[in-house]
């Protein structure tokens, strides 16, 4: 068995970890830790677990004397939160899958200049390894610490790395337009979240200037040997879950739609939870799933492909790829504990 310790345990992405951990055949949930809920039943945090999960959430400090019973510490933090908690777990040995942003990326400036806060451990950039399992499962095998991709990234990368792996597209007219249901910002009552305020409406938010830019750049800059510029515009629509992105590319040369759908299809040819399907992809056809669906369609006038890529943004967009990639690091099957189709409707 893998024993397992969750910091950040009543979040939406901390919720649903514990949802398919507690479900995982080779995993035992050590401890779960929460700032706001601690020492408070979880089942009564959220009543969904009633009598099928009766830990009791304990506080950090707790959670971190524990850190020995442990062979993998998930943290599903804010950033920023991440930097003495994962100093003290590596020290001892456990493996960490950081959910939040504070190892994905490589450069301590870029950090700094992206979310205004000093990096904390930037000793360790050079050893952390971003977790888009299907881009480097490889190193992640090897490796002791996970930066756990974005939703939008997730999304945003796999629908474009097998265009700019194989050169197809200009790498300077990359253009993301991307949406996410309401759970992506977390469970903190903001304003801009409350039912009233976007129910019955859409909206683009930190546009220009969003974090998960540099993430889906640099990652994309690796798949294609080169650096990559983009634009990337977010939206909130009115749904709890779920991420569609749309993405649009100039082609260097004439190709027809069936020949990108067959070099998507190749190039994912032995990906479980990547889906290339005929049609566009909705979001109610991941909701709840680990799986990408990816659509695609070649506009001919323009010159232009346009993927279109939809995940679950708390399943393979947080903790369901967090579990994937537990399962690489420790050799257990890929899929296990994910291999649930999506809900539905």
């Amino acid at each position: 068995m893998i024993n397992v310790g969750i910091i950040g345990a009543t979040g939406y992405a901390g919720e649903q970890l514990v949802w398919i951990l507690n479900n995982h055949s080779k995993v035992n949930i050590e401890f779960i830790s929460s700032y706001n809920y601690s020492n408070e039943r979880y089942s009564e945090i959220y009543n969904n677990y009633y009598s099928f999960f009766q830990q009791i959430c304990i506080d950090t400090e707790e959670a971190l004397n524990k850190l020995e019973l442990i062979d993998v510490l998930f943290i599903a933090l804010p950033h920023s939160k991440s930097f003495e908690i994962t100093r003290k777990a590596l020290q001892l040995g456990v493996k960490v899958i950081d959910l939040g942003a504070d190892f994905r990326l490589n450069s301590e400036e870029e950090y700094e200049t992206w979310y205004g806060a000093q990096h904390g451990y930037p000793e360790v950039l050079k050893d952390a390894v971003y977790g888009l399992t299907e881009v480097k499962r490889e190193e992640i095998k090897k490796s002791s610490l996970i930066a756990n991709p974005g939703c939008y990234p997730t999304a945003s990368i796999l629908g474009l790395a097998p265009l700019l792996k194989n050169s197809l597209i200009d790498d300077r007219s990359i253009i993301i337009d991307a949406k996410s249901g309401v759970s992506g910002a977390g469970r903190a009552a903001t304003i801009g979240n409350i039912f009233s305020e976007c129910n019955e409406s859409i909206k683009a938010y930190s546009v220009g200037k969003h974090r998960h830019t540099p993430e889906i750049e640099q990652e994309l800059g690796k798949v294609s040997g080169k650096d990559i510029i983009l634009s990337f515009t977010p939206h909130l629509v009115p749904m709890n879950r779920g991420i569609l992105a749309t993405c649009y590319s100039r082609l260097k040369n004439k190709i027809t739609k069936e020949d990108v759908l067959e070099l998507y299809r190749n190039f994912y040819r032995n990906e479980y939870f990547i889906k290339i399907i005929d049609v566009l992809p909705e979001t109610r056809w991941v909701k709840g799933s680990n799986l990408c669906h990816i659509g695609i369609e070649v506009d001919s006038r323009t010159d232009r492909v346009i993927v279109v890529s939809a995940i679950d943004n708390l399943i393979k967009g947080a903790a369901g790829q967090a579990v994937q990639n537990m399962n690489v690091m420790f050799g257990i099957e890929e899929t296990k504990g994910l291999d649930f189709v999506a809900m539905f409707p």
